[in-house]
């Protein structure tokens, strides 16, 4: 029993990440509330974004193991389409990336959070980014944001892990005194650990020097979306 209990989880697991992975590529919008989570709901998207948590994409992991799926899935995909269209209106330098039911926001130095050199201090172009997103958060207020900080890896891992760590926690701090309650926000920081981009280039190490942002559906935007059934 045990082993057909495991191959069916695998081959639902499998399935469920080549439909995801194929949907979200090929769907338009309104159809990638639906695209991860569809057939197994939470539990397989948790699984699956636990796996990819664990890799170099922890944001994407956090998305996908959020997801709802179903029909309650395509409703929170449509309200967080127009989430990600204010966010691309209020910060045009944004990476704005609709993943499932949710957005994947990046900033890279150049693009909008910015900071002073070797530190977490915000520079005014910085704080005048986070304030347009926390006026996008404010009015989109039933969604829940992950914070993430990361680094290149140039000079030691342990300072680049604790310079992560106090960029991220500037960002989530600054999105409070804005307005952004506290209670949704989380903040995690990974060093040099997760580039996306090849540390031997100056543009893959500016690229990698980055704060990122997972927003996800609330228990509040949930209960709403069923409600609507």
């Amino acid at each position: 029993m045990k082993k057909i209990l495991s191959i069916g989880l695998a081959l639902a697991v499998s399935t469920m990440m080549f439909t995801g992975c194929e949907a979200i590529k090929n769907s338009n919008n309104t159809q990638k509330g639906t695209a991860i989570g569809a057939s197994s709901g939470a539990v397989i998207g948790g699984i699956i974004g636990n796996n990819v948590g664990d890799k170099n994409n922890s944001v994407l992991g956090a998305i996908i193991g959020a997801a709802v799926g179903g029909a309650v899935g395509n409703r929170i995909g449509n309200k967080m389409d127009r989430q990600a269209e204010a966010i691309s209106e209020a910060v045009p330098g944004a990476e704005v990336q609709r993943i499932g039911e949710g957005i994947n926001v990046t900033f890279d130095e150049n693009s909008g959070v910015q900071f002073k050199i070797n530190s977490a201090d915000l520079t005014t172009e910085g704080k005048g980014t986070l304030d347009k997103m926390a006026e996008v958060f404010r009015e989109y207020d039933d969604t829940n944001i992950l914070v993430e900080g990361h680094t290149d890896s140039s000079g030691a891992a342990e300072y680049n892990m604790s310079l992560s760590q106090k960029r991220a926690q500037s960002v989530s701090n600054y999105l409070q005194s804005k307005g952004v309650a506290s209670s949704r926000l989380t903040t995690k920081w990974y060093g040099e650990t997760q580039p996306k981009y090849d540390n031997g280039t100056e543009e893959g190490r500016i690229k990698n020097r980055r704060v990122e942002l997972g927003i996800v559906a609330s228990q509040e935007m949930i209960n709403e979306a069923k409600n609507e059934q």
